[in-house]
């Protein structure tokens, strides 16, 4: 008997990593694609180690891409994300990867589902998870995306070849509005009659935004720091549950799910080390952050948690906004997050009605294909 072999790639993009696949190479039936990208990633594994797959137990190394060419007349590639969880046999289709978005255009054109010239690539993405678009731009020579660069990502050791992603129209990627709730804060019920005002807000991806000070934190202690105060992380779900209530992605919290909405704090910026034991100064940045992804705090933050806090930026009001103060539109902001700091510009106005809109959000990104041929598996 042999194995089972499914063409693929395994790619570092942003701060993820993740196991593309052509969809032409995968099976048709969604149940059975599912239980692949489980064996391939080596879920569920109750150690949380994903010993026995390519994942390596954390969110964001736990995630697998689907792409196909486009047939939309705005679009050139179709990209699926696939959020598999570490520790349940559960394949997550509800939220969309900013990070792996990174590597999606060249993957594209390695592979030849895109012809593109040499010089600055222009690939135009829909992602089917949230029914956009975005535009990812990028250098190729002969053929082949270029890796190698100056370009220096907080969170990824060494540099490499830049990767900007424009995303157009990115607000109510998964709930149909920028602001759900149609407000800038919004005050959520928690148990034991307490309350707590959040800001929830989806650009590229819905994120709950909560003062890191009401919460009794300084939005600059360490993941492990984080994770070790079991009632704060506690606390942190069940306000992102009742925040997913209010922005329409459950009817109960039990029912709201996993991967999405995110919860992040966030607070004015000051010195803090990050994981690689850096000291950044309050100068350096514009906003801290911390944001939690299927119940971990990330080591960096999610690519589309940095875009939607960008985003959230722009509404003065909200409680981002309010920590960074008047932006003009399509200014940068400087996220300070645990790996460092990193850029994203936004832009974002109120249209005619009053209602707020994002109307562009730009992050910068590097990518790199660390290995390439098939995976192996038993047949199911």
């Amino acid at each position: 008997m042999t194995r089972r072999k499914i063409p693929a790639v395994f790619i570092r993009g942003g701060t993820s990593k993740g196991v593309f696949f052509k969809e032409a190479d995968l099976p048709k039936d969604r149940a059975v694609r599912d239980e692949i990208f489980l064996q391939v990633i080596g879920s569920p594994d109750p150690y949380g180690r994903q010993l026995n797959g390519m994942g390596g137990g954390l969110s964001s190394v736990s995630k697998v891409v689907i792409l196909a060419p486009s047939d939309r007349p705005d679009a050139d590639i179709d990209y699926t994300f696939v959020q598999v969880t570490v520790d349940k046999p559960i394949a997550d289709y509800s939220q969309t990867c900013g990070n792996l978005s990174s590597a999606v255009g060249p993957f594209a054109v390695e592979e030849g589902l895109v012809t593109c010239a040499d010089g600055e690539a222009l690939v135009r993405v829909y992602n089917t998870n949230t029914a956009k678009i975005y535009h990812a731009r990028f250098p190729v020579r002969d053929g082949i995306a270029v890796e190698t660069g100056d370009y220096a990502m907080s969170g990824v050791s060494g540099t490499g070849a830049l990767v900007t992603l424009d995303y157009v129209n990115p607000g109510g990627a998964l709930t149909g509005a920028f602001l759900p709730s149609g407000k800038p804060v919004d005050t959520l019920d928690l148990s034991g009659g307490a309350a707590i005002e959040a800001s929830l807000v989806d650009a590229t991806s819905p994120v709950a935004f909560v003062r890191a000070a009401d919460l009794g934190k300084t939005g600059t202690e360490s993941p492990d720091a984080l994770e070790a105060d079991t009632a704060f992380m506690a606390q942190m779900d069940e306000i992102r549950r009742a925040a997913g209530v209010r922005m329409g992605l459950g009817t109960s919290p039990a029912e709201v799910p996993l991967s999405t909405p995110k919860i992040a704090i966030v607070s004015p910026a000051a010195a803090y080390t990050t994981i690689s034991d850096t000291r950044i100064e309050g100068q350096a940045h514009d906003i801290a952050i911390r944001i939690v992804s299927m119940e971990r705090v990330h080591k960096a933050v999610t690519g589309t948690g940095a875009m939607c806090l960008a985003a959230a930026c722009q509404v003065p009001d909200s409680v981002p906004g309010a920590i960074v103060g008047a932006r003009t539109a399509g200014a940068e902001i400087r996220i300070g997050s645990p790996s460092g700091t990193l850029p994203v510009a936004a832009s974002a106005s109120k249209d005619a009605t009053g209602h707020w809109q994002a109307e562009k959000v730009t992050v910068f990104r590097t990518q790199r294909r660390l290995m390439e041929g098939a995976v192996t598996l038993p047949y199911i």
